[in-house]
C-alpha cells in the first residue's frame, strides 16, 4: 500500500533533494559546541551512520561560524546552521559554506535584516527553512489571533516568505512546530493549502523517551499519512543519535523508505583525501549490493581523521601512503593495498556478520595496525599540512562579515 504525497517545489540541501518527490530525509541536530570541531564531526558521523540524511548545527557566536567553515568540508551529510536572534551569524554561517539555514521569524524580526540574509543565499543558491515555533511566536501575531493558534503560525510563515519573494529568493521550505500535536497537525494541514514550498515535519521540544517518541510519532506520522511532509525531525530530550533512528524507522514502517542491508557512509572528498572518495564509495556500493550483511560501513578519504570521525561505524576504511587502513568500531585493524580496498571491506564485513565485532579485532595485531596508521597520518601532516581545505581563509572572511567591514 503506498500513500499520494502532496507534490512540492523541489530544492536540494547541498546534494539531498527535498520536496517534488523526493524519498523523505531524516534530519537531527547536533547538541555539542559547534566551537568543538571534532566532537561535532563525530555526533555527525554517528546521526549519518543511524540514517540521518541532513544535520543542524547551531551557530550562535562567532566561534561556532568558525567551526562550521572547518565542519562543512569534512562532513558526510549536508549541514544546515540554525540561526538565533543575530542575523549576521547567518550571513557568516553562509561565508563558512553550510548546505543551508534556519531561521526562526519570531527571533529574527526586522524587514531589512531577513532579506540581507536571503539575498546572500539567493546569491549563494543555499536554501532556508522558515522555522515557525509556537514557543517563540511574534508577540503581534500571537495578540491579534489571541494566542497560539494554528492561523497564527501560518500566518507567521506567509510574512516570511512575503519578505523573501521581496529578493526574488524562493529556495524555501518551512516547519510550523508546536509540542501540542494537534495544533502541529493543524497548522501543517492550513499551510500545506495555502503554499507549495516543502515541509519540514516535527513537534518541537517533544521531551524524553518513551513520552517524547510517542508525541513525535504521532504527530509526523499522522501528516505523512496525509501525503503532507517531505522531511523531519524527531525533536526528543535524548541522544540525537535516537532521533535519526526513529525517524529513519518510522519511513521504513510506512512503506516510505526502503529498508537497507549494508548503510554505506563516506566522507566527501576534501582537500587531504588520498583516494577517489566516490569512485571507491560507488564500487562499495555494488559489491554489497546484493549482499544481506546489516552493518554501517564507512569509507574515509583519509587516516588522518576518518577512524576517529566515523568511530561508530561497525567498519570503515581510510586512505593513506597508498594503502587502506581498515578499522572496526574506530579501531585499526589491518593494512591493503589501496588497490585491495573494496574487496578487504567484503572480506571483513562477511567476517564480522558472521563472527561478531569482538572476534574480528581478537583475531589481529590491533598494535601493529596502529602503528602502521600513525606513520601515515604523520607523512599525510607533514604532506599537506593540518589545514588542507583552507578553512582558515574562511575564517578569516567569517571574522569579517561579523565585524561588518
Amino acid at each position: 500500500m503506498t500513500f499520494d504525497r502532496r507534490v512540492t517545489k523541489q530544492i536540494h540541501v547541498g546534494k539531498v533533494p527535498v520536496g517534488g518527490l523526493a524519498p523523505i530525509s531524516v534530519q537531527s541536530m547536533t547538541i555539542t559546541k559547534t566551537a568543538d570541531v571534532e566532537g561535532t564531526l563525530q555526533q555527525i558521523y554517528a546521526l549519518a551512520a543511524a540514517g540521518c540524511d541532513i544535520v543542524r548545527c547551531t551557530c550562535n557566536e562567532a566561534e561556532a561560524a568558525e567551526g562550521l567553515a572547518q565542519i562543512v568540508p569534512r562532513s558526510p551529510v549536508p549541514i544546515i546552521a540554525d540561526i538565533h536572534h543575530q542575523y549576521k551569524m547567518a550571513l557568516a554561517a553562509l561565508e563558512a559554506g553550510v548546505h543551508g539555514l534556519r531561521l526562526n521569524p519570531g527571533n529574527i524580526r526586522r524587514p531589512e535584516h531577513i532579506k540581507a540574509v536571503a539575498s546572500e543565499a539567493r546569491d549563494r543558491k543555499v536554501p532556508i527553512r522558515i522555522g515557525v515555533n509556537g514557543g517563540s511566536l511574534d508577540p503581534a501575531l500571537y495578540e491579534k489571533h489571541g494566542g497560539l493558534t494554528a492561523e497564527a503560525m501560518v500566518e507567521s510563515a506567509l510574512q516570511e516568505i512575503a519578505y523573501f519573494q521581496e529578493v526574488d529568493f524562493d529556495l524555501i521550505k518551512i516547519s510550523v512546530k508546536a509540542s501540542n500535536v494537534p495544533l502541529m497537525v493543524e497548522a501543517y494541514r492550513q499551510l500545506s493549502e495555502v503554499t507549495d514550498y516543502p515541509l519540514h515535519l516535527g513537534v518541537t521540544e517533544a521531551g524524553p523517551l518513551p513520552g517524547g517518541l510517542l508525541k513525535a510519532t504521532a504527530g509526523i506520522g499522522a501528516l505523512l499519512l496525509e501525503g503532507i511532509g517531505d522531511t523531519i525531525r524527531y525533536s526528543l530530550t535524548a541522544d540525537p543519535v535516537e532521533e535519526a533512528r526513529a525517524g529513519r524507522q518510522l519511513l521504513e514502517a510506512l512503506g516510505l523508505r526502503e529498508r537497507k542491508n549494508v548503510d554505506l557512509i563516506a566522507c566527501p572528498s576534501c582537500g587531504r583525501a588520498e583516494i577517489d572518495v566516490i569512485e571507491v564509495a560507488n564500487r562499495a556500493q555494488l559489491a554489497f549490493a546484493d549482499k544481506k550483511i546489516p552493518l554501517q560501513i564507512a569509507v574515509m578519504g583519509c587516516v588522518v581523521n576518518g577512524p576517529g570521525e566515523a568511530r561508530e561505524a561497525d567498519l570503515g576504511i581510510a586512505a593513506g601512503n597508498k594503502r587502506g587502513h581498515l578499522f572496526v568500531k574506530g579501531r585499526n585493524v589491518a593494512v591493503v593495498p589501496e588497490s585491495e580496498m573494496v574487496e578487504a571491506l567484503v572480506d571483513w564485513a562477511t567476517y564480522i556478520n558472521e563472527h561478531g565485532v569482538d572476534a574480528a579485532i581478537a583475531r589481529v595485531d590491533t598494535a601493529l595496525a596502529e602503528r602502521e596508521a600513525a606513520k601515515d597520518r604523520n607523512a599525510l601532516l607533514q604532506e599537506k599540512g593540518d589545514d588542507a581545505n583552507h578553512s582558515n581563509e574562511k575564517i578569516v572572511e567569517i571574522r569579517k562579515t561579523i565585524a561588518g567591514n
